[in-house]
């Protein structure tokens, strides 16, 4: 599989010889909703906490009389019908969301997200991306020359201090070293500009 390749000026350059197995790989929609569902079903915390019948603060007198006052019968306040009574099924810190994805299942939907970035035209290659200081001003001139201005992106082989420090305050731009590219991400941007050495890790990680 051949990638387009630019320069740091935007212009296309001689293709890069790519994995077929990474970059060439058939779409499969389902493998890669399951997997990214998975991967932010794993990020997800239990933060939350609901009372039930037994925890809520209320008298566990009965409201009223059994029969003759004409209304619902009722046993005691804490109901989880009652407005203020307790959760029947609750939240609770405990709860564990994470879901298992095999190694094989995972590198195989990565590899079909990439291929599909490269079937749309969404994913660039460059040589090298590097900034001489850690300006924001500089990064998003240097973007805007490559014609790269909307949501982007940026995958290296080793995140450069500079480049991160220049782009933390583009909000439309993300830079992550190869290792730490996920699947949403890849998904969410319109836009994927990889380095050719972060094309190679890839090779590496998952080919």
């Amino acid at each position: 599989m051949e990638l387009k390749v630019i320069n740091e000026q935007g212009q296309a350059a001689a293709p890069l010889q790519a994995s077929d197995v990474l970059f060439a790989r058939d779409y499969n929609e389902a493998l890669i909703h399951q997997v990214v569902v998975a991967y932010q079903a794993n990020a997800r915390t239990a933060d939350r906490k609901q009372k039930n019948r037994a925890e809520v603060a209320h008298t566990t007198h009965k409201p009223w009389k059994q029969k003759g006052t004409g209304r619902a019968r009722a046993g005691m306040s804490s109901s989880t019908i009652w407005r203020g009574g307790g959760r029947a099924f609750p939240n609770s810190p405990e709860e564990n969301f994470s879901q298992k994805v095999n190694k094989k299942m995972f590198r195989a939907g990565v590899a079909s997200i990439l291929s599909e970035l490269v079937r749309q035209g969404r994913l660039l290659v460059v040589d090298s991306l590097s900034i001489d200081a850690p300006k924001t001003k500089l990064f998003a001139q240097k973007l805007k020359g490559m014609g790269l201005e909307d949501r982007l992106l940026v995958i290296t082989d080793q995140l450069d201090e500079n480049l991160y420090l220049s782009s933390r305050n583009l909000p439309n731009v993300l830079v992550l070293e190869a290792q730490e590219a996920d699947p949403v991400s890849l998904v969410r941007f319109p836009r994927v500009l990889v380095t050719r050495n972060a094309v190679a890790k890839f090779e590496e990680m998952w080919g």
